[in-house]
């Protein structure tokens, strides 16, 4: 079943009426709508179309879409995403799915709110490159761009600020909830006895005094949303994916904190088979290539993540390299219980899709 967020609205306008986040009842209701942002019919469908307004690059050839593609759950099969003229970022492009559910956005957190995050890609020289004053210009000086920020904002006068509230509307309603890990969820369907021992050690700690195995995914990528923990900078983690010579910045280049090294945002994994490659950096192609990563190939470094640190099915030796030690079976189990992650309806759903089109 669907419910709806439980914040109760503002009162509605005749012309744009506030509407209610519609998400599966399991999510959590305990996330308010910003209450200077709340989702309105018009502001979402206004930030729909800048979402897709090629207008906002410096030569009208990138939007916000064109890294954040709809049948690749909103992220573009690249290893580093390109802005204009192909210029390269240092990225891989994240999902945009259950936005509202999450806290600090982009990699390495440095945006505080989805407002934040909507404006900061148009500015950057690497990705859309254009000067939001001048963003602002070209939008104010179309046909049609002041009436739909009167109706969704009650004023003509469009600001750099409206242009991130309407943008953001519409990435909060870009909700994923309806693939087979869902349905099992709800009793619709039952997994196979692959997919339910993947999920088992999908969500499971290892424990080998107790003989429990576990393949420590859940620790990261909490709950139904299979998401980083929203609390402050909690979910954000060093995976072990460099030694100290080689590892990024990170979150830390937000805090200056250097006990934040190498320390990322943990990305949902909900329609993960979709949003290949992997990591900050695209340097993994396949799951397959995660998964071993994780069970095998862990890099000690002095900011590796405690969760990584005690986690193996194999008695932990001090001074010997981490390590789950997985069977091929349990491998297989987990990337089964992957692939029920993906919502087919969400990467056709026509709420989302390129409104010029």
């Amino acid at each position: 079943m669907w419910a709806c967020s439980r914040e109760a609205p503002d009162e509605p306008s005749t012309t744009n009426p506030v509407i209610t986040l519609e998400h599966p009842e399991y999510f959590p209701n305990d996330v308010a709508m910003p209450p200077d942002n709340p989702l309105t019919e018009k502001g979402v469908e206004l930030g729909r179309m800048l979402f897709y307004e090629k207008q906002l690059s410096i030569d009208g050839t990138v939007a916000c879409s064109s890294c954040h593609q709809q049948e690749k759950a909103f992220t573009d099969g690249k290893k580093i995403s390109t802005g204009v003229n192909d210029t390269p970022g240092d990225k891989n492009a994240m999902s945009l799915a259950n936005l509202h559910w999450t806290s600090r956005f982009f990699w390495d957190g440095r945006a505080a709110t989805l407002e934040e995050q909507a404006v900061q890609p148009i500015a950057d020289h690497r990705e859309m490159n254009l000067p939001l004053d001048e963003a602002v210009a070209r939008l104010q000086a179309d046909n049609q761009y002041p009436e739909r920020f009167k109706v969704a904002f009650g004023t003509e006068q469009i600001t750099e600020e409206l242009i991130g509230k309407a943008i953001a509307q519409f990435m909060r309603t870009l909700v994923s909830g309806d693939s087979k890990f869902d349905k099992w969820i709800r009793g619709e369907v039952e997994f196979s006895e692959q997919e339910q021992l993947g999920m088992e050690l999908f969500f499971t700690h290892p424990e080998p005094s107790l003989q429990i195995r576990g393949g420590n995914c859940g620790d990261c990528h909490l709950g139904f949303l299979t998401s980083g923990d929203r609390n402050n900078l909690t979910g954000f983690h060093n995976n072990g994916l460099d030694n100290d010579q080689d590892l990024k910045d990170g979150l830390a280049d937000v805090t200056g904190n250097v006990r934040d090294k190498g320390k990322f945002k943990a990305p949902t994994l909900r329609n993960i088979a979709l949003t290949a490659p992997y990591m900050h950096d695209g340097r993994f192609e396949t799951l397959e290539e995660v998964l071993d990563h994780y069970d095998q190939h862990i890099q000690m470094n002095n900011t590796l993540d405690i969760l990584i640190l005690e986690a193996s099915n194999e008695p932990i030796i001090p001074g010997e390299d981490i390590k789950l030690y997985l069977t091929d079976g349990e491998k297989e189990a987990i990337l089964s219980f992957l692939q029920t992650l993906t919502d087919e309806k969400f990467i056709t759903n026509p709420k989302f899709s390129n409104p010029f089109n």
